[in-house]
């Protein structure tokens, strides 16, 4: 059997799409596994994150979890949870190095900033502005 014309290149194809999509699947695979790899204390990142979350979340009210919501509004769909517990992770440890009574609106977007990587700064201040709220104050947390 000679494989020629266009089901040759409908069968390329779909190769070059498989190979691709299990390389992509595989890289955001991998990276999971490395967050979950326990750090020199015996826990890892995503240990920490859930404890932070969990010694805060009865400090949190009703708006500032709207707040968190709105905040990340830009993530798409499939990986808002990820970026919503990461996010609220980092919140919990300012909280806590702060020895704060609540979580509160500063906080929020202080913990949004830092837990956030740099090149996606351009869209939370485009967002913050959305919203009508001064960026000016935490500029030196953009820097960090």
């Amino acid at each position: 059997m000679v494989l020629e014309g266009p089901f040759l290149w409908f069968i390329l194809f779909w190769t070059v799409v498989l190979i691709t999509s299990f390389a992509i699947g595989g890289f955001f695979m991998f990276r999971k596994f490395l967050k979950k790899m326990p750090k020199q204390d015996g826990r890892s990142d995503m240990d920490w994150e859930e404890y932070y979350v969990d010694q805060t979340v009865h400090l949190w009210g009703e708006d500032d979890k709207q707040l968190l919501n709105e905040l990340v509004q830009p993530v798409p769909d499939l990986f808002r949870p990820v970026a919503k517990q990461k996010i609220a992770g980092r919140i919990g440890q300012l909280v806590l190095a702060e020895k704060a009574k609540a979580v509160e609106h500063e906080h929020i977007i202080r913990g949004y900033i830092l837990a956030t990587p740099k090149r996606d700064h351009k869209f939370l201040r485009k967002k913050l502005n959305e919203m009508q709220i001064d960026a000016a104050p935490y500029e030196d947390y953009f820097q960090k």
